[in-house]
């Protein structure tokens, strides 16, 4: 099979790509075609996609779906619903969706039963039933994870927070800096707080010292590890490491390792969301990703909302060297959207390697950042319209609000109104001949994803979406987007650095600079 750069639909894309390079190509005369955004666009339940403000002619479009087709796309696509080992350097499935089927209908009985679980578990702390060493109900919980048993689970409490059935507070720690923890257990009681301790592998090192700490905390009040039993619960693979820690075994829920941890807030991992919005509306979210499952799973390619947008970042990527993109969701409640996006997507495909170990001849995955809007206007913006790098946008917006408060309606339509008329302005800019500093040069692409509003079922199609759009460049690349060993050489280091910290042990073999800044440590700390 030849390599990607080397397929005959690549050499197609890199001939149409040119036309979008002359000096006086306006992305905005593209306009000028008929219907142009009937034919860019797409819709699946509440979910617009207009892509209409791309580097894109019907032609580039066919051509790009050449590519997908020709880098087997269908077929990867129907591997990895199918529970094929996609995860190849780690010899596993990637079985997420399967998180996410109805229980009716779902062939997993152990996905059920966990479900079964996490309803007891929701419903004895909801109805406070489920009490602490003193006997009061739990009224905090601290979910403790970092990477995908945190990012996932905290930016869907916040995105959903308007949802919420239960008076829990809901407290996220991910970071081994002593300021995170303490700074929220300062304000909290011991009887009356629940940890859940969210690690696949339960060896995960800021994890374990931020759980160590949180036990200790309890025991300052408590006394006694057998009273402090209910006031843990772990999500993990690893069932006799919780136990050992103290956990009952009848408090560990299940992860498996077909489940990866970018991929997991559809599991276990996502009790802290069921615990916020209840059950049904947990199974709202599961429904909606499902949805977006079976739309990506059976629908053409040229109509699929994942396969277009994931070719829209590899026509960009392979043929205009982008190097950054931004997603910028206009709602408070997507605040943390692109730092879970982050993860994701850069995690998933920041490689530099095709699964048969040969170096990939473009451009993987471009920086991805962003924040919300309009928040992002009065920041880095102004890189985007009058910057020298390329860097495509996507917009996410709610046509709706749910919030009732005064002025909501007027204050959204005003919200929204920024977010078409910025990709308005990528697109068109506002040539200034006389003055080249009030020159804004236009021909910056965007996406925008439009949506009714923001429920748990349009929120889990979203995720999804984001999903599948990272599978599918990973399949076009070549690369696995399922390992991450790039994140484990890190660990590793700390390990032995961290031994020369505290046993004022020099490394056998250091460089010169990492040695200074030990010693710098070791002279300073008191």
């Amino acid at each position: 099979m030849d390599t990607l750069t080397e397929t005959s639909a690549w050499k197609n894309l890199q001939s149409l790509s040119e036309e979008f390079k002359q000096e006086n190509f306006r992305l905005v005369n593209l306009f000028s075609e008929k219907n142009r955004f009937k034919s860019f666009s797409l819709t699946h339940e509440d979910l617009l996609l207009d892509f209409s403000k791309n580097f894109i002619t019907s032609e580039s479009l066919k051509a790009l779906i050449e590519l997908a087709k020709e880098c087997q796309l269908p077929a990867a696509i129907k591997a990895m619903f199918a529970g094929a080992k996609v995860n190849c350097s780690e010899d596993r499935a990637a079985l997420h969706t399967a998180l996410r089927i109805p229980e009716k209908e779902n062939p997993h009985f152990e996905i059920v039963n966990c479900l079964k679980n996490m309803d007891d578990i929701v419903s004895a702390i909801n109805l406070g039933t489920w009490k602490g060493y003193n006997g009061q109900p739990i009224r905090d919980v601290v979910n403790i994870g970092i990477g995908g048993s945190d990012l996932g689970p905290s930016m869907v409490c916040e995105a959903l927070i308007d949802f919420s059935v239960s008076d829990l507070n809901l407290h996220f720690v991910s970071n081994v800096d002593p300021a995170h923890l303490n700074g929220i257990l300062k304000n909290l009681v011991p009887a009356t707080t629940l940890f859940i301790i969210a690690s696949k592998s339960f060896t995960t090192i800021e994890t374990q010292l931020n759980a160590e700490t949180a036990k200790a905390w309890l025991l300052s009040g408590a006394e006694s590890t057998d009273l402090i039993k209910n006031h843990f619960i772990a999500v993990t693979s690893n069932i006799d490491a919780a136990k050992d820690f103290g956990v009952e075994e009848t408090n560990v829920l299940p992860i498996w390792e077909w489940v990866g941890g970018r991929f997991s807030l559809w599991s276990a991992i996502g009790l802290p969301i069921a615990l916020l919005v209840g059950m049904p509306q947990f199974r709202e979210l599961l429904a909606g990703a499902h949805s977006m499952d079976e739309h990506f799973q059976f629908t053409d390619l040229n109509e699929n909302l994942p396969v277009v947008m994931a070719l829209m970042s590899i026509w960009y990527g392979g043929f205009f060297d982008c190097h950054s993109s931004a997603i910028v969701p206009y709602s408070q409640h997507l605040k943390q959207f692109p730092s879970y996006s982050q993860q994701l997507y850069m995690e998933s495909l920041g490689k530099r390697v095709d699964i048969y170990g040969k170096e990939i001849q473009t451009n993987s995955a471009e920086v991805l950042w962003g924040t919300v809007g309009t928040s992002g206007q009065h920041s880095y913006f102004q890189l985007l319209h009058q910057g020298t790098e390329f860097i495509p946008v996507d917009f996410i917006a709610f046509i709706n609000t749910i919030d009732k408060s005064l002025n909501a309606l007027e204050r959204h339509q005003y919200l929204l109104a920024n977010c078409f008329s910025q990709s308005l302005a990528l697109m068109s800019g506002k040539p200034a001949l006389d003055q080249a500093s009030r020159n804004i040069p236009g021909n910056k692409p965007s996406n925008t994803l439009l949506i009714s509003q923001l429920n748990p079922h349009n929120l889990g199609c979203l995720i999804a979406l984001y999903e599948h759009k990272t599978y599918v460049q990973s399949v076009i690349w070549n690369i696995n987007a399922f390992d991450q060993w790039g994140v484990e050489l890190g660990k590793e280091l700390s390990k032995e650095i961290l031994n020369a910290l505290q046993l004022e042990k020099n490394l056998k073999e250091i460089d010169q600079s990492t040695a200074a800044l030990i010693d710098s440590v070791r002279e300073s700390t008191t």
